[in-house]
């Protein structure tokens, strides 16, 4: 009768022991794995504006340079983001009541004060758009801030994976000739949709 219970007092001593270490183990085994693992991201780039140009690149290439692995992917009229002259990107204040218009120029009173143009007034101004391109490219200039261009060739050094919609592409009637040969490919929604399913950070811009 003692050699059965002594197995039984020692089965629960040693149950006890694993469910205190146990525990312990896999959090720091999890730990250990989620501390290894590289970051990854998804980007969907749908405008192709000079404003809107700024946050897919500006996000992708910091999280490039953090080490995390990048994947945009540009559809509709973000896919002309990837083609070869993107000198012509304009900003289109009409209806975007968002945005300020503030002059580059002038003394610190005068650049500070935030000009709401009405849209009426903007619709019906003719070079209107024009002139708030070329304000809001002198204001880039002025801070410092780089251009579309570098921003997009940073992504490329850090190694994102730019990503065209072939639908787009078939659309708008482009040729793949029309963008950089740094686009890694020309895929469809089925295809990327995955990608972003598994990616720690999705973001839709």
């Amino acid at each position: 009768m003692g050699a059965p219970q002594d197995e039984a007092l020692l089965d629960e001593l040693i149950r006890r022991r694993l469910d205190e270490i146990l525990p312990q183990r896999i959090e720091q085994k999890l730990a250990e794995l989620k501390a290894s693992k590289t970051p990854s991201m998804t980007i969907i780039a749908t405008k192709g504006t000079l404003d809107w140009a700024y946050p897919p690149f500006i996000l992708a290439s910091t999280a490039a340079a953090l080490g995390w692995e990048v994947s945009m992917f540009f559809t509709f009229y973000g896919l002309g983001l990837l083609r070869k002259d993107i000198s012509d990107l304009k900003v289109s204040p009409l209806g975007n009541p968002g945005m300020p218009m503030k002059m580059p120029f002038g003394p610190e009173w005068f650049k500070g004060i935030n000009w709401n143009i009405p849209n009426a007034v903007q619709a019906v101004v003719p070079g209107f758009e024009t002139m708030a391109t070329t304000l809001m490219k002198q204001t880039i200039h002025n801070k410092g801030v780089a251009g579309i261009p570098e921003l997009r060739a940073a992504c490329i050094e850090g190694g994102v994976n730019l990503i065209g919609c072939q639908m787009t592409v078939d659309l708008f009637g482009f040729t793949r000739d029309d963008f950089i040969p740094e686009v890694k490919d020309y895929v469809g929604a089925a295809t990327f949709l995955p990608m972003a399913r598994d990616a720690d950070v999705s973001l839709f811009i």
